[in-house]
């Protein structure tokens, strides 16, 4: 099989080395955490002294900690019956429970004038565009920032976030929502009371302690500098195409973004069939959300910023990684020019 170079970090990340160890050594305590004998009481200390780490790096203490199955879960428990304010940049599964009252402008930055009765996103996915997020923010999803950029001051001043370990390195099907004591929320699944009686149903153990050994990683990366390299390999991407595709746009590139992404469109070339070409070229890029862009559907950010029907069809999504290399980036730019002009003509 021939090498591939993976270029969608923010659909999701590669599972970590020390999730894989975590796993391995974790899988001899099968007990239910719920059963008082030592089987279930070791079950259970594993879930707590996850919920300790996670709690500590976002800035939240163990107890304010629900486990959830996904950001798309902690969304709706966060949301559901609430109808607060957002925007037409937030994720699919914000917008299933919020009312779209807020605008975004042509950089992708929200203003919020009512932080109590509002929703917003940290870090856009599809531009990775950051926002200033305000004192007492009722709901924040910090799914795509969590590891890239400093969270844990921005988690603190909001009543209640969410985040999803896949996006880390940890497993799929695994998240969490961080709620202050005074946050109210709506428990979905009800049950036998886990959770704090917020979402009942056996804890998902391997998935859980999984996330934490993710996010500590995560953690040190960030802290060691990673990203910042990881910036200066997109700024390079970005520069190597507009010197070469005078025309090409860069959605968002005038806002304070995440540092491995980069979502921009050459009109003329559909993103679905670049997203095609490149993958039986090695390469593994999106059109956008990984929600949405199985679908072949246009982006609903980049419409809320006002781009065009026909930029919004030719965009697509480069999210880089802690391992992505400057020969990853040169080759991809490279080959991305090359089959550009090679369509246009």
């Amino acid at each position: 099989m021939s090498t591939r170079t993976y270029l969608d970090w923010n659909a999701t990340s590669p599972i970590r080395r020390v999730v894989k160890k975590t796993i391995s050594e974790a899988l001899d305590f099968w007990g239910n955490p719920s059963a008082i004998y030592q089987e279930g009481r070791v079950a259970k200390a594993l879930i707590e002294r996850a919920r300790v780490s996670i709690g500590s790096i976002c800035g939240f203490p163990p107890e304010d900690i629900i486990f959830t199955s996904g950001a798309t879960e902690g969304a709706a428990l966060a949301l559901r019956g609430k109808g607060l304010h957002a925007s037409g940049i937030e994720h699919e599964c914000v917008k299933a429970w919020t009312k779209t009252c807020l605008t975004a402008d042509k950089n992708g930055i929200v203003e919020i004038n009512s932080p109590l009765i509002s929703c917003l996103q940290i870090a856009n996915g599809e531009t990775g565009v950051i926002q200033a997020i305000p004192r007492d923010l009722h709901v924040t999803d910090g799914t795509q920032a969590l590891g890239k950029i400093p969270t844990k001051e921005i988690f603190e001043q909001v009543k209640i976030a969410f985040i999803s370990a896949h996006k880390i390195g940890g497993l799929k099907g695994t998240g969490a929502l961080l709620k202050k004591p005074e946050a109210e929320i709506n428990p979905i699944i009800r049950g036998g009371g886990q959770e704090y009686g917020f979402r009942s149903g056996t804890e998902n153990v391997l998935g859980i302690i999984a996330f934490a050994a993710a996010l500590e990683e995560a953690d040190k990366e960030l802290k060691n500098g990673e990203w910042e390299r990881v910036r200066e390999l997109r700024d390079l991407l970005e520069d190597i195409l507009l010197d070469e595709v005078k025309d090409m746009v860069i959605f968002g590139r005038e806002a304070e973004r995440l540092p491995n992404t980069s979502y921009f469109a050459a009109s003329g070339w559909k993103s679905e069939q670049q997203i095609i070409n490149l993958d039986l070229s090695g390469f593994a890029i999106s059109a956008g959300s990984a929600c949405s862009s199985g679908k072949l559907r246009s982006s609903g950010v980049l419409e809320a910023m006002g781009v065009s029907p026909q930029l919004v069809s030719s965009a697509i999504r480069v999210s880089l990684g802690p391992v992505t290399d400057r020969d990853d980036v040169l080759r991809f730019a490279r080959l991305w020019i090359d089959k550009l002009k090679n369509n246009r003509s």
